[in-house]
């Protein structure tokens, strides 16, 4: 039963407590995702997150954890990890059985998709907050609290059947509790000491500026684009003068194979006003000084650069009609 391999994972992972105090929260995180298609066909995917940073994958043909820096293993040893490995693949393989198992008895109808997101979250001064979250189809299904497994509302009588069955099990939720506040916290702090000097580095940004036509004339899409910075929260807005602009609109931020981000921001202004904007970008990496690019600079380059585009072409044609003139 898969319900007998949680208490497995107390006596395996290491536990402890540290009292080491940071400025900032810091969340770490496992995100499975388990496919079913049908009653034999089904597929485990998984990745950890250090906030918002990638961190470890799981290749699931092999049942192996994947380190995708070189700090990824914190301070666990080899021997501690390879105990982890062995009991995500043993715990995956269960999942899917059991569930594949009582998918009838628990109106779960295929195709379907369950999501569930395990970590904890770690404050200056207070205890370390665990958490388990486990989504059915994308919406809320359950979640761990207070030493029991409590349904979402939107989980409906199938999530408060799947509650009642799994609380039944009190080693489920004794071992659940140590892996989030105990396990967890000590692997997070493992992570940040081995990766401090990449997960404290700052990457200046690159600005530039853009603009697209509109179904109007009279008016332009203005883009600013923000790239390569590090880390990620980020500053970024259209200005008149001293005035932010509130018909400004902002992209998703967006990864960067090197680890790096990049970001556009948007606004929508007549073109006889745009010579008076600029865009403003704050980051941690630029200390007090913002980068401030003005968009009439841009149009006197553009200025510039146009005439520059259709005279050289002219000149090279001129050129070449003499030659042949020559030549001939």
């Amino acid at each position: 039963m898969l319900f007998l391999q949680f208490p497995l994972l107390a006596v395996l992972l290491p536990g402890g407590s540290n009292e080491e105090v940071f400025q900032e929260p810091v969340s770490f995180y496992l995100i499975q995702i388990s496919s079913f298609a049908n009653k034999t066909w089904a597929q485990n995917q998984g990745s950890g997150w250090l906030d918002e940073l990638l961190t470890h994958g799981w290749e699931s043909e092999l049942g192996t954890i994947i380190f995708l820096h070189a700090w990824s293993k914190g301070n666990f040893s080899d021997a501690e990890l390879m105990d982890l490995e062995l009991l995500f693949r043993v715990y995956f393989i269960g999942f899917i059985r059991e569930i594949q198992d009582h998918a009838s008895a628990l109106k779960l109808e295929y195709p379907f998709e369950l999501q569930v997101s395990a970590g904890c979250e770690l404050h200056s001064g207070r205890s370390p907050k665990g958490f388990f979250h486990v989504a059915y189809q994308g919406s809320d299904f359950l979640s761990f609290q207070n030493m029991s497994w409590v349904p979402s509302p939107k989980g409906e009588s199938r999530a408060q059947n799947v509650c009642n069955l799994i609380n039944q099990y009190q080693g489920i939720q004794e071992t659940v509790q140590r892996l989030v506040r105990n396990s967890c916290p000590q692997f997070v702090f493992g992570l940040l000491d081995a990766g401090r000097m990449d997960l404290q580095r700052q990457v200046r940004p690159q600005v530039w500026l853009s603009s697209s036509p509109t179904l109007s004339p009279d008016w332009l899409l203005l883009v600013c684009h923000v790239s390569g910075f590090y880390p990620k929260l980020v500053w970024v807005t259209w200005m008149w003068g001293e005035q932010e602009q509130p018909d400004t609109k902002q992209g998703d931020i967006l990864p960067i194979a090197d680890g790096t981000w990049y970001l556009w921001v948007i606004l929508n202004m007549m073109t006889e006003d745009a010579a008076g904007l600029s865009c403003q970008v704050r980051h941690s990496s630029l200390g007090s000084e913002d980068i401030i690019i003005y968009w009439s600079n841009h149009i006197s380059m553009n200025f510039i650069l146009i005439p520059l585009g259709v005279i050289l072409p002219l000149m090279l044609l001129i050129g070449l009609v003499v030659v042949f003139k020559k030549h001939w």
